[in-house]
């Protein structure tokens, strides 16, 4: 993209945003799907943990994800461990809630994969917003 054009370059930043924040509502969506469709509130725990999971980054690691990339060897903050632990512990737990609904027999089948297609799709989100801001022209 560097050899574009400056003024096509930069009419594209926005358009990424934007894709974002379709594929991020789109996510949210799916996971009240999953719920309105089978009429069934069950599945909805996993948006308590889509809300509770960049929490220890923000409180713990500054506000930015760099933490994640980094290993600290013995002489690291035992803050940004515990961040690194329990944002792991919602992200698994975001998996296993489903299941274990599932298990329960408290949803069925369907709002199982859609909560799962949700959590995809979310993770997708975040990982294409953390790529987005690394590029040196964004």
């Amino acid at each position: 993209m560097a050899d574009w054009d400056p003024y096509i370059r930069n009419c594209l930043h926005p358009c990424r945003l934007a894709g974002l924040a379709f594929m991020f509502g789109i996510g949210i969506a799916m996971q009240i799907l999953a719920c309105t469709l089978y009429n069934n509130w069950w599945p909805m725990l996993t948006g308590l943990l889509y809300v509770m999971m960049p929490m220890p980054c923000l409180f713990f690691g500054g506000g930015s994800a760099e933490f994640f990339g980094t290993h600290n060897g013995g002489g690291g903050s035992d803050w940004v461990d515990a961040a690194k632990f329990l944002t792991g512990f919602s992200a698994i737990g975001s998996i296993a809630i489903p299941a274990i609904l599932r298990h329960a027999m408290l949803i069925k089948l369907g709002a199982m994969l859609i909560a799962y297609a949700s959590f995809l799709l979310l993770i997708c989100t975040i990982l294409l917003y953390m790529h987005i801001t690394h590029e040196e022209e964004w």
